[in-house]
């Protein structure tokens, strides 16, 4: 099972960016698909996760900049995030690998490589 990320890269504050993840090996249409991150210096936080059924949870701070989005025909997860801010630079992970959607990073089983965002003020 592999979960490939991509779409990171360095935009100014209040540009928007796309990653998007695809899982290879293994059918995800009845696992949550959640999006973590790390900034440099900091612990792995929750970002933002889309349960089978297409609902959505998001982390408070990018409540109503990021959106999370599933396409299971293509087995990927995607991550739109607008008006991105200094504070959201980090590596941003995917994950997989439960049924029902969790906050906590220990709990899903799959993991991609990470898709590094930089955002300058």
């Amino acid at each position: 099972v592999q979960l490939q990320a991509s779409g990171g890269g360095l935009v100014q504050a209040g540009d928007s960016l796309g990653p998007s993840c695809i899982g290879s090996g293994r059918i995800f249409n009845n696992d949550a698909m959640a999006w973590f991150r790390q900034a440099p210096g900091k612990e792995r936080e929750f970002v933002a996760a889309i349960s089978w059924t297409a609902d959505t949870y998001y982390e408070d701070s990018v409540k109503g900049r990021f959106t999370i989005a599933r396409d299971s025909a293509k087995n990927t997860v995607s991550l739109k995030m607008n008006s991105l801010k200094p504070e959201d630079t980090a590596v941003y992970y995917c994950a997989t690998g439960r049924t029902f959607v969790a906050t906590l990073d220990f709990e899903y089983d799959y993991w991609g490589q990470g898709t590094l965002v930089t955002v300058s003020s």
